[in-house]
């Protein structure tokens, strides 16, 4: 924080106090990874509305594409405290950036975690190394948050499996190689028919149509085509047995069972929003001249940064105290709701409360603040919206 004074206790936000040698060694190295590729670069990548290979290729060669594979596997290992540290940092540059990185490591700790033995080891390294870039498949057209009402089926034909149907808003779509599809085995069954397949996408466009699988183009989008969101139909995509990342009638738990910490890494990729918000916006009052004095002597600056402070410090404890939920194996979801729903509407508040304290100058883009704004927005809508954040909250408080 500018000022350098702590208004929490070290460890009891997202400070990382607590955290092994391992653990903090990985958080700054992102920080520093962050800082050094991916700001002089963020904004190309914004005006060229593309998918950032160079640094998802980078971000592999420094070791974060398997942040929460084991070390056995050759990922870090990281828990959820870490995790959300690490995200923070590079958010705090490049929220597109991190989330694509968030998506990959998900779906490579998902393989980790659950696919059969050989499916895992076909595809793990790949993930691991960052070779195969990996994508998450739940959301369609016409389906978010109502997980169980997903239309892309999978059926029998033979030993194969036939996928069809369109998935949306998914992140890394535009260049995935590995993409975890979620699918209904049978409508009759409900939520109990929805299975997951690991499916590899031959890299050019013509050998993956030949396999079923069409890539739309980059969505056109407020902010965030770093993260190279798209559609992708499936027609006749023939799949395996062995591409069975989780079976009928456990597909729907697993597409849920990270949504708790997905809301979390939100929480505190906003959190880095708002610092490099707050960072920004104090070194220009500081600096900026106005009426024969500087503008941070005016009060109404100083409040309006103030109540800034305030809404990172209590975005962080939130964050924190659902990433450490989580890490000791504790129920999260609540925690993880307020967490999520705060940070997000506190960053689009904030941030543009710096921009406003800077005056004109914080409309240029020659800073983050512009892009930090527009992906505050669409937070709102990530791994579930605002409103689904107050179903959560508000079925614990009232049934």
């Amino acid at each position: 924080m500018p000022g350098g004074n702590r208004l929490t206790a070290p460890g009891a936000g997202l400070d990382g106090a607590d955290l092994d040698r391992t653990a903090r060694a990985v958080v700054a190295a992102a920080a520093a990874w962050a800082r050094d590729f991916v700001a002089g670069r963020a904004e190309d990548w914004e005006r060229e509305r593309r998918f950032a290979r160079e640094a998802f290729d980078a971000a592999a060669a420094a070791g974060f594409t398997a942040l929460t594979v084991p070390v056995a596997d050759g990922g870090s290992g990281l828990g959820p405290v870490a995790l959300a540290r690490v995200f923070e940092e590079i958010a705090a540059v490049d929220l597109a950036v991190a989330f694509s990185l968030v998506c990959h490591n998900n779906l490579a700790g998902a393989v980790s975690r659950l696919a059969p033995p050989a499916l895992r080891e076909r595809a793990l390294p790949a993930l691991v190394s960052g070779e195969k870039i990996g994508a998450f498949l739940l959301t369609e057209p016409d389906v978010g948050s109502d997980v169980a009402a997903i239309g892309l089926t999978a059926k029998r034909d033979g030993d194969d499996w036939v996928l069809d149907g369109d998935k949306a808003w998914v992140t890394n779509g535009t260049a995935a190689g590995l993409l975890s599809v979620y699918a209904q085995t049978d409508p009759s069954r409900g939520h109990r028919g929805i299975a997951a397949f690991l499916v590899d996408v031959p890299a050019d466009a013509a050998s993956a149509a030949a396999a079923g699988v069409v890539r739309e183009d980059p969505y056109p989008l407020l902010g965030g085509h770093a993260a190279g969101v798209n559609g992708i139909t499936f027609r006749q995509c023939r799949v395996g047995d062995d591409d069975l990342l989780v079976p009928p009638g456990e597909g729907f738990a697993a597409a849920l069972s990270g949504i708790d910490l997905a809301r979390v890494l939100v929480s505190a990729m906003c959190c880095g929003m708002m610092r490099t918000a707050l960072e920004t916006a104090v070194d220009c009052v500081r600096r900026r001249q106005a009426f024969g004095a500087r503008v941070a002597d005016f009060q109404g600056v100083r409040f309006a940064l103030a109540d800034v402070a305030t809404d990172l410090e209590a975005a962080r404890l939130l964050a924190g105290r659902a990433a450490r939920a989580l890490e000791s194996g504790e129920t999260a979801a609540l925690a993880a709701a307020h967490a999520k729903k705060f940070a997000t509407r506190a960053a689009e508040r904030r941030i543009a409360d710096c921009m406003q304290a800077m005056g004109a100058a914080g409309a240029r883009r020659d800073h983050p603040l512009p892009r930090h704004l527009a992906m505050a927005r669409l937070t709102q809508y990530m791994d579930g919206t605002t409103e689904i954040q107050n179903v959560v909250i508000a079925r614990a408080l009232l049934d």
